[in-house]
């Protein structure tokens, strides 16, 4: 019984609490609806008294300017009439266009009060009267008229109306200033008004601020209770939702390194897949250019001795001078094949010079729609700033025209070909191995079929093509790849089957002074023997024998008188002993030193002999910065191509050998 009396007391002690609250909170709804109400209303009495105040002080306001309007615009007026000068007409024009708005506005701004209406209506007829009466003034001033004009600016100063329009002006200020007091006597009491219901208001939320306490110690004495039932509860959620945040954040972990494995593996994989191309393409090109370094030989040798047996002939043996004509044919068809193999190979003697991209490719227009037909449109987009870039002339020409012909069969003869130039800052292993600098891209766009990943992955591979049998060798890639790697750039290509290809080669811009690559040699077909007065003794530096032999045999049929040397070892020994030498004519690449190095090691001594050299593989040496401004012939090469090379060299020599100089001065 006891028990059931203590729930019964805590039973009525909830529910007293309950009704309690409801009361309080129904008192303090009622209560703030009817002060709220209250003080909306009072806000709104203000508001309306402010307002009205205001329009007040808006209407004495235009009355006033007015006043000083109408004076202003009278007093330009007379100053007009005395002077006639024409800004003070003006001056009264504008002045007197200003009265004519703010009358307007009055007349505006005075309908709620009909006794000032009527007298804003007066005013504007007052205006109009004396309107006229001095325009009539300024417009007899203005013909000329300057006496009837201070006659009639003199009446209108006279006339009643003056008088009328400043008395009806000075009527509105004084009703205005009567409405004024009412309207600040009734804002007065709004606002005292409104500061009581204010202060109503922070009575009433001071006493809802104690009620609310009172409640508030209720509900946190209940709330007290239910928290210590909840403790425990509460407890066990937060340890069970740190263990599922502990094992959901291990999850996320290992997915995320298992993801960074995968992602290493891949991007391993790829660079090993691209260190095995490289490798590969890098074999390939050893065994291109040792190939083609003694099949260029071997050429040198053909050609030289079909020349040689070509002059020999008799004029009437025509069957014999086909066949060689033949095989000379197939020498030099041989020849082109092993210098298509030499570029790729990276071993072709570049004589580079510093160009624009710009004017070359806008040189090469013509020639362009010469080969690609009419069915080709060819369009460019230059974008290079001006920038030069240090590259062999021919062999870049060589390579946007082998890219045409590629974009050309691609598109099946019909498209639109694209050649652009633009500048690009590389930045350290953005490229591979290229080094980071400033370069200029060179593009050749096509609209063609493209190609899938398959092919792109082979494109640089020599002999690969994907043209019919006989319709490519599949060099062209390969060699515009050693062209463009031996001259310190990058090829990038992009396709996308069905839509087309785009090539872009990235030259480095050359910013140095602009220097003169040493001209390759182009061959003659008719050579006649020299004059006595044109030969010259001629130093042959060759290591290879049989090409010593058929160099040496065609300058002797030139006129020439060679002196044969098979190691640059004893070069310098033969040159003392021949002091009549006026010409080295040296190959490039031999066993211990090379041509380069065998001029450089002579010139101190022997500054006045001229150089030629003669090579068909590079191979290490650095371009034209080797050849230190000597012309270069390419093997092999015909008889007419080495008459010419021989007499430019020669003319290039400083003077004659130092014993004919001394002959010449006893």
């Amino acid at each position: 019984m006891a028990s059931l009396s203590a729930h019964e007391v805590e039973q009525g002690s909830i529910s007293v609490r309950r009704g309690l609250a409801i009361a309080l909170a129904l008192m303090t709804a009622i209560g703030l609806i009817a002060l709220t109400v209250f003080v909306s209303n009072s806000s709104k009495q203000r508001d309306e008294a402010l307002a009205a105040q205001r329009h007040s002080f808006e209407v004495i306001i235009l009355v006033r300017t007015l006043q000083s309007t109408m004076a202003e615009a009278e007093l330009s007026l007379g100053r007009y009439v005395v002077s006639l000068k024409p800004e003070f007409g003006r001056l009264y024009v504008d002045d007197w266009r200003r009265a004519g708005f703010a009358i307007n506005r009055l007349r505006e701004v005075t309908r709620d009060n009909p006794q000032q209406a009527q007298l804003a209506t007066k005013l504007r007829a007052y205006y109009d009267q004396r309107g006229r009466l001095l325009s009539s003034a300024a417009l007899r001033t203005r013909y000329d008229q300057k006496i009837n004009g201070l006659a009639t600016f003199d009446k209108a100063g006279k006339v009643a109306n003056r008088k009328e329009l400043n008395d009806t002006l000075d009527r509105i200020i004084e009703i205005e200033n009567r409405v004024l007091d009412t309207r600040i006597t009734h804002a007065n009491a709004s606002l005292a008004q409104s500061n009581w219901a204010s202060t109503l208001l922070w009575a009433f939320a001071v006493v809802l601020v104690i009620g609310a306490a009172v409640l508030g110690l209720n509900v946190v004495q209940a709330a007290a209770d239910r928290r210590a039932e909840r403790r425990d509860a509460d407890e066990v959620a937060r340890r069970a939702e740190e263990l599922e945040a502990a094992v959901a954040e291990r999850t996320a972990e290992l997915r995320r390194t298992n993801q960074a494995l995968l992602a290493e593996a891949a991007e391993r994989e790829a660079a090993e897949a691209q260190l095995r191309q490289a490798q590969k393409m890098d074999a390939v090109g050893q065994l291109t250019g040792g190939i083609a370094h003694d099949f260029n030989n071997m050429l040198a040798v053909v050609i030289g001795g079909l020349e040689l047996a070509k002059r020999r002939l008799n004029e009437g043996n025509g069957e014999a001078g086909r066949h060689i004509e033949n095989a000379m044919e197939g020498a030099s068809r041989a020849a082109a094949l092993t210098r298509r193999l030499l570029a790729f190979a990276r071993a072709e003697p570049l004589l580079p010079e510093a160009i624009s991209p710009d004017t070359l490719i806008a040189g090469m227009t013509d020639l362009l729609d010469r080969t690609l037909g009419e069915r080709i449109t060819v369009r460019t987009r230059f974008a290079s700033d001006d920038w030069a870039i240090w590259v062999d002339k021919h062999q870049l020409e060589n390579a946007l025209l082998n890219l045409a012909v590629n974009a050309r069969d691609a598109m099946d003869g019909e498209g639109t070909l694209t050649f652009g130039t633009a500048t690009r800052i590389v930045g350290e292993g953005e490229l591979g191995d290229t080094r980071a600098g400033e370069y200029v891209a060179i593009s050749v766009a096509d609209t063609g079929c493209g190609m899938d990943q398959r092919v792109l992955d082979r494109v640089f591979e020599p002999f690969f093509t994907t043209k019919p049998i006989g319709k490519g060798t599949g060099l062209g890639l390969s060699q515009i790849f050693g062209f463009v790697r031996q001259s310190q750039g990058e090829i990038v290509i992009a396709s996308q089957p069905g839509v087309g290809t785009t090539v872009t080669l990235l030259l480095p811009r050359f910013s140095g002074a602009q220097r003169v690559a040493p001209a390759e040699l182009q061959p003659s077909r008719l050579v006649a023997r020299q004059k006595p007065d044109d030969r010259a003794t001629i130093l042959v530096v060759e290591d290879d024998v049989r090409v010593l032999n058929a160099t040496v045999e065609a300058l002797a049929e030139l006129g020439h008188n060679p002196i044969p040397c098979p190691s640059p070892n004893q070069a310098e020994a033969l040159i003392d002993a021949h002091p009549d030498v006026r010409l080295i004519l040296t190959d490039v690449i031999m066993p211990g030193t090379t041509g380069p190095e065998l001029i450089a090691s002579l010139r101190p001594d022997y500054p006045h002999l001229g150089v030629l050299f003669v090579t068909g593989y590079a191979g290490e040496i650095e371009g034209a910065t080797a050849f230190a401004g000597h012309d270069v012939l390419r093997k092999p090469f015909t008889i007419g191509a080495l008459s010419g090379a021989v007499q430019a060299a020669l003319a290039r020599t400083s003077g004659p050998p130092p014993f004919e100089a001394a002959a010449a001065a006893e």
